[in-house]
C-alpha cells in the first residue's frame, strides 16, 4: 500500500512515515508542492495526504493539479486552520477528506481506511442518466444540459449524482452530507446549502425549466416538476 505525503514539517513528516511503516504501509514524503507535481505519476499511489501550507505550490493547488490527470485516488488535506473557506476550496478542487492539525494518528488512519474501503467497493452505476435535457455521464464524470457541457468540480459532480440517483425523492441535508463526505463534520449541513447554490447557478440559471428543487423543511430533490 503506497501513500504519498506532502508535509513541509520535517519532524511531523518523519513521524507520519514511521507510523505508516508500523502499519506496513509505504509512505513517500515530499516537502515542496511544485516538486511533487513534477514527479507525480497518476494512479501510482493508493492514497494521497496533502498539507495545505507548504513551499512551492500549496496543497490546494497540488490537489487541483493531481485531479487534472487522476480523478479517483483518494486525497486527504491537512491544515492548521479550520476556516470554512479552506474546506470549500479543498473539496472544490477534488479533496475527499479534511483533517485539522493537531490530530491523532489513529484518527488519520481511520479516515484512510474508510477512504480505501470506499475505493474498493465496486460501483454499480448507470452509464448515462437523463432528466429532461440534463445528461449525466458517470464514467466520464461529465454533465450536459441542452447539449452544452457544464463544468463541475468533483464535489459538485458527486452532489448531482446523489440527487440524480434518488430519482426525485426528497433528500435531507443530513443524508446528503453523509453521502457527500462519508462522515459528519460540524459545517456539513450548512455547506450543503452552499453547494446546492453552486449547482443551481451552473445547472438551472440559464434555463427556463428548473431541475434542482427545495421542499422547505425537508430537503432537496432533482426533478422537472415541483
Amino acid at each position: 500500500m503506497k501513500i504519498l505525503l506532502l508535509e513541509d514539517d520535517f519532524t511531523l513528516s518523519k513521524e507520519i512515515s514511521a507510523f505508516f511503516k508500523n502499519k506496513e504501509f509505504e509512505c513517500i514524503p515530499y516537502y515542496d508542492g511544485s516538486l511533487l507535481l513534477k514527479k507525480y505519476i497518476p494512479y501510482y499511489y493508493d492514497l494521497i495526504i496533502l498539507d495545505i501550507n507548504v513551499p512551492g505550490k500549496n496543497g490546494i493547488e497540488v490537489c487541483k493539479g493531481i485531479r487534472e490527470t487522476d480523478k479517483k485516488t483518494p486525497i486527504i488535506m491537512l491544515t492548521a486552520f479550520s476556516e470554512i473557506e479552506d474546506k470549500l476550496a479543498s473539496f472544490d478542487n477534488g479533496a475527499d477528506d479534511y483533517l485539522i492539525k493537531p490530530f491523532h494518528f489513529d484518527e488519520l488512519f481511520a479516515r484512510i481506511l474508510s477512504l480505501l474501503r470506499r475505493k474498493e467497493i465496486p460501483q454499480q452505476t448507470e452509464k448515462k442518466i437523463v432528466i429532461e435535457d440534463l445528461e449525466i455521464l458517470e464514467e466520464e464524470m461529465k454533465v450536459f444540459r441542452s447539449g452544452g457541457e457544464i463544468k463541475l468540480t468533483p464535489k459538485e459532480f458527486k452532489l448531482i449524482l446523489i440527487l440524480a440517483h434518488a430519482k426525485g425523492k426528497v433528500l435531507s441535508k443530513q443524508f446528503i452530507a453523509e453521502k457527500l463526505w462519508d462522515y459528519h463534520i460540524e459545517t456539513n449541513q450548512n455547506t450543503i446549502e452552499v453547494y446546492i447554490n453552486f449547482l443551481r447557478k451552473k445547472i438551472d440559471k440559464d434555463h427556463e425549466i428548473k431541475l434542482i428543487r427545495t421542499k422547505i423543511g425537508y430537503g432537496y430533490y432533482l426533478s422537472s416538476e415541483e
